[in-house]
């Protein structure tokens, strides 16, 4: 899942036009919003989850509070793409 974790940062530092950041710069278990971690807001999150299912085919639901724990890092992120690849 290694891999899964580099690839996951590196679509973020590209989707999210983060420049200055590097994959090793992101720990796995750093918050992406909020002010700890990369501090992405609301926009953000929107354009992640577009990504994420145009890169993954994953379905977010806007406003579903169950996906919030999913969108929390680098981790819960990877967990949810694996998930999906074996539904």
């Amino acid at each position: 899942m290694i891999d899964l974790h580099l690839e996951l940062k590196q679509f973020i530092i590209e989707a999210m036009n983060l420049e200055d950041l590097t994959p090793e710069d992101i720990a796995d278990d750093a918050p992406l919003f909020g002010d700890e971690g990369l501090g992405l807001d609301s926009i953000d999150a929107l354009e992640l989850v577009l990504g994420l299912k145009k890169k993954y085919g994953i379905v977010i639901e806007a406003g579903d509070e169950k996906s919030r724990p999913m969108l929390r890092s680098i981790t819960t992120l990877a967990e949810l793409v694996t998930q999906q690849r074996t539904l």
